[in-house]
């Protein structure tokens, strides 16, 4: 149990981080990546997404110095979460194809607008992958019981929020008063359950 919660914790603070850069490099600046084109753009971020990922792998030792043991009932609360993650990106994909998955309508020069989706999960809140992603790192973070991996995931919080503007504000753009009436809507991270 001890080598799979390291391992949880491992991939939580090396792989979380890099993952988010990647948004993060390639959202505010969508124009300038546009303009690269989809090739350029993946080869130069995912370089420096690895960079960042051996960076932290190299940095363990200080980063994942601090745990706290096995803890069964975090364990069965990891679980939880998890299988909340799972259902939550489960209702993802199916309406993500997997070029909408990795960013490609984004990253074409001539974006063609395309159509707003709003259907399934996608009409009770606007994020849902973010939301997913959140509960999936807070089960890891459970589940190792590591000090790092509780900070990747209090830090997720406010790095998603952060996010989401930059993405909103592109979808604006693309989808005009189509995507601003939606955000009207639909809220941005907890679920509405009232008929839409």
């Amino acid at each position: 149990m001890n080598i799979a919660r390291y391992i949880g914790a491992l991939l939580v603070v090396a792989t979380f981080p890099s993952g988010l850069l990647f948004w993060f490099v390639v959202h505010p600046f969508i124009g300038f990546w546009r303009r690269q084109g989809p090739k350029i753009t993946y080869t130069v971020v995912i370089a420096i997404l690895l960079a960042v990922a051996t960076v932290l792998v190299l940095a363990r030792g200080v980063l994942l110095e601090t745990e706290y043991g096995t803890n069964y009932v975090l364990v069965a609360l990891a679980g939880v979460f998890y299988l909340i993650a799972a259902a939550i990106e489960l209702q993802c994909r199916k309406h993500l194809k997997f070029r909408t998955l990795v960013g490609m309508p984004e990253l074409v020069p001539e974006p063609a607008t395309g159509k707003l989706l709003t259907a399934g999960i996608y009409g009770r809140v606007r994020h849902p992958r973010y939301v997913s992603a959140f509960f999936g790192v807070v089960a890891v973070a459970l589940f190792s019981n590591y000090l790092a991996a509780y900070v990747i995931a209090g830090a997720m919080v406010p790095a998603l929020y952060a996010l989401t503007f930059f993405e909103e504000r592109e979808l604006r753009d693309r989808f005009g008063e189509e995507y601003a009436a939606y955000s009207r809507r639909v809220p941005k991270f907890v679920p509405s359950w009232s008929g839409n």
